[in-house]
């Protein structure tokens, strides 16, 4: 089965006991068993625990000799590892799982994640960028995710150095997701220590790795399709040439996603990428405005009826004729030759203003009073 027909898979039936957790892990875990073929299992086998049984003969059919299925005590010392970290596991198909993510065609089953879930429910937008990054870059990527911030997106990057860094540290405050590329609980790199344990209060830290694994150079390109398939947009803000931030943008475009790049110098190798995706279709970013206004438009949200029947203006109530009377009387007894403020008059009489404004104008029709500039009331002489 092609990874084409597997894009148009919806999500699997999340578990909804420990056992079939502990069974999503050990599948997930077991040696040659990716997202796509994890799918594949589940999806011709029913349940986990079932592909498991079967995987030793897949393994066999497909030429694998000797398979073995993850063992039990792997999956053990993973959840202990985790409970200690305080990590929550999220599951494909999970209400806490993100949306965007779940689209799609090779997302992670699972997800380690440490913070705040909350804010897998809110509109978010990745930043990424060079890691030697100018101080032009990096002033440049604080404000856009400060202004992104506070305009209620989420910031989601990757915790590298230079573009990344001064992404998260800009939207500490207002919501930023850091997609880790070893185990969740693993700092990479260390200088960034300090910042991940402000996210993992803050904010939240997500990885599809087991706890504990170390990054490798092959987990960062897979770490690259999260940060873009969470998002509703990527914005590259420098990148060299050929880099992990045109990886990310690359991923981008294959999801469907929005991709913005802030434009550089032509001589500064730094801003190589960013000009490049310009050039070939990416939205050029000037500030946040420019973002918000390339975001894709959000499906309305049903009204409630009875709500809106009860907020909507009601129309005012015809008075009698002799209701109208006395309020007329009343308005000519508190106006006299000195003029008198409209709403002044309003307040004296303990009316609204809109039973007393027609009033005025049926008086005023009639000649006996005289409306005079700044809105001044008096009786006509």
């Amino acid at each position: 089965m092609t990874e084409e027909q597997h894009s148009s898979y919806h999500p699997p039936l999340p578990p909804t006991t420990e056992e079939d957790r502990f069974s999503w892990l050990r599948l997930l875990r077991s040696r040659r068993v990716g997202p796509t073929t994890f799918r594949r299992l589940l999806s011709e086998h029913g349940t986990a625990q079932n592909a498991l049984a079967a995987l030793p003969e897949v393994a066999r059919a497909a030429g694998e000799k000797d398979y073995e299925i993850c063992p039990a005590g792997v999956i053990d010392a993973e959840l202990k590892v985790a409970k200690a970290a305080k990590a929550q596991l999220l599951c494909l198909g999970d209400a806490l799982y993100p949306k965007f993510l779940a689209d799609i065609s090779d997302a992670p089953p699972l997800l380690w994640a440490i913070g705040d879930t909350s804010l897998l429910n809110r509109s978010m937008i990745a930043m990424v960028g060079a890691r030697n990054c100018s101080s032009l870059g990096a002033r440049m990527a604080r404000a856009l995710a400060h202004d992104l911030g506070a305009k209620d997106n989420v910031i989601v990057s990757g915790l590298a150095r230079g573009i990344d860094t001064a992404a998260h540290l800009a939207s500490l405050k207002t919501g930023t997701v850091a997609v880790m590329a070893g185990g969740v609980d693993v700092v990479y790199p260390s200088e960034n220590a300090g910042l991940a344990n402000d996210i993992a209060h803050q904010g939240l830290r997500v990885s599809e790795q087991p706890m504990g694994m170390r990054p490798q150079a092959r987990h960062f390109p897979r770490r690259n399709r999260i940060i873009s398939g969470m998002s509703q947009a990527v914005i590259v803000v420098e990148a060299a040439a050929k880099s992990g931030s045109l990886i990310t943008a690359r991923d981008a475009l294959d999801q469907g996603r929005e991709v913005l790049a802030v434009p550089g110098h032509p001589f500064d190798a730094r801003a190589a990428g960013c000009n490049m995706l310009i050039r070939d279709g990416a939205q050029l970013v000037r500030t946040a405005d420019d973002v918000i206004a390339a975001l894709p438009m959000q499906e309305p949200e049903q009204l409630d009826l009875d709500q809106v029947l009860q907020e909507a203006p009601r129309p005012p109530q015809k008075r009698s004729l002799q209701e109208t009377a006395q309020l007329h009387t009343q308005i000519l007894n508190r106006l006299g030759p000195s003029p008198v403020a409209e709403d002044q008059l309003i307040r004296d009489l303990q009316a609204s203003a809109g039973d007393v404004g027609p009033a005025l104008v049926d008086l005023e029709l009639d000649g006996k009073i005289n409306r005079q500039a700044g809105g001044l009331l008096s009786l006509a002489h």
